[in-house]
């Protein structure tokens, strides 16, 4: 019975810790980025709102972050001056981790900030 119980707090262990190391960090986003306002690159609750959906968003990075994919950079061009510093951050923070990214921006915005 001990040993099945500590096999059982090891698997949650294991779980939990693959569940917090799948989860996209926000944390290097907050330099150009916030929910509520403009700072670099545009206000997330504003993305949100353009895209719809975390599919959508997910979509858009998943053909490559192309700045004519882009709703807001491609139509304004506040940003579409800044799209070429987002490019090496897409490459090193969210290629390979669209459908996460997309998902955190969508969970960041519900929540009220990054």
């Amino acid at each position: 019975m001990k040993k099945s119980f500590k096999l059982l707090v090891v698997a949650a262990g294991l779980m939990a810790m693959s569940a917090t190391a799948s989860a996209f960090d926000t944390k290097p986003c907050k330099a150009c980025h916030a929910v509520g306002h403009d700072v670099v690159g545009p206000d997330w609750a504003r993305v949100a709102k353009e895209y719809g959906s975390e599919g959508a968003l997910a979509a858009v990075f998943k053909s490559g972050f192309k700045v004519e994919d882009r709703k807001i950079a491609s139509s304004e061009e506040k940003f579409k001056k800044q799209a070429a510093l987002m490019t090496p951050q897409f490459n090193k923070l969210i290629k390979g981790h669209e459908d996460e990214a997309a998902k955190a921006l969508f969970d960041a915005v519900k929540a009220g900030k990054l």
